[in-house]
């Protein structure tokens, strides 16, 4: 059962106070920037490989996170013609931490007893690539996107472990992030209060994405058709 503390759902960067650097490390080329499209801070990772430059929470590899919520949120855009990976420790009921990686660079999926890696085929890859499915670096057009992991499911689909909570993350480059959340709901982009009550969907589980961690949609324009959603 989620913690008072982290429903209805815990915006990481905002609880543990990213933009300070006391809770949270960054190594080489990490910046803080204000985005006016995204209405708001969003940090920039870049780097010439994944392991010079990232943004780490918590600080120290020796602590955890605690968090227990089944959603994982990613709200990240890749930059352009270049590779991007994230790492995320989980740990299971057994007490085991478990890697789970995300990147452009993977060309297969592999698996071991602590590490799951799946490779990341961006929405807008480049023509070739895109039609094959075949994993390469986010073509220039790549959009922001808002990638949701069932943490407890991937664990037991794919290592039958059961899923205790998320430990730490590690984002390297080369990537725009705008925030990070942890939720027991399913937060569907696109779907209003009014439209949640009426379908409701709230008795599946599955909520409209709180404003904090929404995407800005201009007047008389679709969310789907500006960025990319992705469920893992």
């Amino acid at each position: 059962v989620l913690a008072a503390w982290q429903r209805p759902y815990l915006n990481i960067f905002k609880h543990f106070r990213v933009e300070e650097w006391k809770r949270s490390a960054k190594e080489g080329d990490v910046a803080a920037l204000t985005d006016t499209r995204m209405k708001g801070t969003i940090y920039r990772i870049r780097g010439s490989n994944p392991a010079s430059s990232y943004l780490q929470l918590p600080r120290a590899g020796t602590q955890s996170l605690g968090l227990t919520g089944r959603y994982l949120y990613l709200l990240f855009r890749p930059l352009p013609h270049k590779h991007f990976l994230v790492h995320l420790d989980v740990t299971t009921e057994e007490n085991q931490v478990v890697r789970i990686s995300f990147s452009t660079l993977f060309k297969e999926f592999k698996s071991s007893g602590t590490w799951l890696q799946f490779p990341f085929v961006c929405g807008a890859a480049s023509e070739g690539t895109a039609r094959r499915g075949v994993p390469g670096a986010a073509a220039g057009a790549a959009r922001w996107t808002c990638l949701v992991l069932d943490l407890p499911s991937v664990l037991a689909l794919y290592l039958s472990r059961r899923y205790s909570h998320l430990r730490g993350v590690k984002l390297c480059c080369n990537l725009l992030v705008k925030n990070l959340c942890t939720s027991d709901l399913l937060f569907q982009p696109g779907v209003t209060f009014t439209k949640a009550c009426l379908g409701d969907l709230s008795c599946r589980g599955v909520a409209p994405m709180p404003r904090e961690l929404a995407f800005p949609v201009p007047k008389g324009q679709k969310w789907h058709d500006l960025y990319d959603y992705i469920r893992y």
